[in-house]
């Protein structure tokens, strides 16, 4: 593993990208950064984070020739990963959010952004972005549900220590992709889906509320599907749906 660290960078995933263009990049070449100008989440977002606290990296992921349609399993890897490493530190109600936001006790601790290579109908490779809140302190009123590992357990972590689990379980994950043990890999994201099977409100993009529970998601597709009282099943993609 390769690790390359960056006192700032506009966003570790568009370096990585750039890199990967321009040179040939080894499996699992990481690239960290203390502080991150201009961190993207989900959709356009922006991930914040203070700098010289928390993790900010990108890796790099060789996938020979996984098929686009097994890319939904490629997303139940990456976030099962990061569910299993942060585990370790007994965080409290610790779930990943669809599609993989990794929460505890309903709090944001760890944003992922997938932004893979494409050649015909192949996935070449994968730059994962990741942000894990570990060491900050306080979150500005625009982020009222971010959390960090600190905040909960009153204990600073050494952030070298913590990244190496991460990378150790994708390598773990990721070995479970490329052998197509895609049964496996859904069956572990959904044990630990939020609110899997769990009455609860949501809101449309029309902000119609709505009664339903998550139980599933299309592996073809990625979309979350949500059963409502009359047993009818809808499936919502990407920013189609809200938790209240």
């Amino acid at each position: 593993m390769k690790i390359i660290k960056l006192d700032a960078i506009d966003s570790t995933n568009s370096f990585l990208k750039d890199l990967s263009v321009k040179s040939k990049v080894d499996d699992f070449t990481v690239v960290v950064t203390s502080s991150q100008t201009l961190g993207r989440g989900q959709m356009n977002t922006k991930w914040e984070s203070e700098a010289g606290k928390n993790l900010t990296f990108s890796v790099f992921i060789k996938l020979e020739k996984l098929h686009i349609e097994a890319q939904t399993y490629l997303n139940f890897a990456i976030a099962v990963s990061l569910f299993e490493a942060l585990s370790k530190y007994e965080l409290p109600k610790l779930a990943v959010k669809w599609p993989n936001d990794i929460l505890s006790d309903r709090k944001k601790i760890c944003g992922i952004l997938i932004e893979n290579s494409l050649k015909g109908f192949y996935i070449e490779s994968s730059v994962v972005g990741i942000g894990v809140n570990v060491n900050q302190d306080y979150f500005t009123e625009a982020l009222p549900n971010a959390v960090s590992i600190k905040n909960i357990i009153n204990e600073e972590l050494d952030l070298d220590t913590v990244l190496k689990s991460i990378i150790e379980n994708l390598k773990k994950n990721i070995v479970l992709l490329k052998e197509k043990k895609f049964s496996l890999l859904e069956e572990q994201y959904l044990q630990v889906l939020y609110k899997k099977n769990v009455p609860s409100m949501f809101k449309n993009t029309q902000n119609v509320i709505f009664m339903g529970k998550i139980i599933g998601v299309n592996t073809s597709n990625g979309k979350l599907q949500i059963a409502f009282e009359d047993e009818t099943i809808s499936e919502f993609d990407l920013k189609e749906v809200s938790f209240l």
